[in-house]
């Protein structure tokens, strides 16, 4: 089973950049989703930023793994 998790794009470099989720921070590579900017909200999977999505989608998916994880 894979997972993508959802994280905000915050710096960019070209084809890299530096998202945050949950307080954390990494760097991905931007090949899949070159016409992301900052401030998007990215489905991150094994370092690779794989999707742009909506901030109600990446907000409501970090609360249901909160949700998770807490109980």
């Amino acid at each position: 089973m894979c997972l993508a998790v959802p994280a905000k794009l915050i710096e960019r470099e070209g084809n890299q950049g530096i998202i945050e989720v949950m307080g954390v921070r990494r760097e991905v590579y931007l090949n899949l989703t070159p016409e992301a900017r900052i401030g998007d909200w990215l489905l991150v999977h094994a370092g690779f930023a794989i999707q742009i999505i909506s901030e109600d989608d990446a907000l409501e998916t970090l609360k249901i793994f909160d949700e998770l994880y807490n109980n």
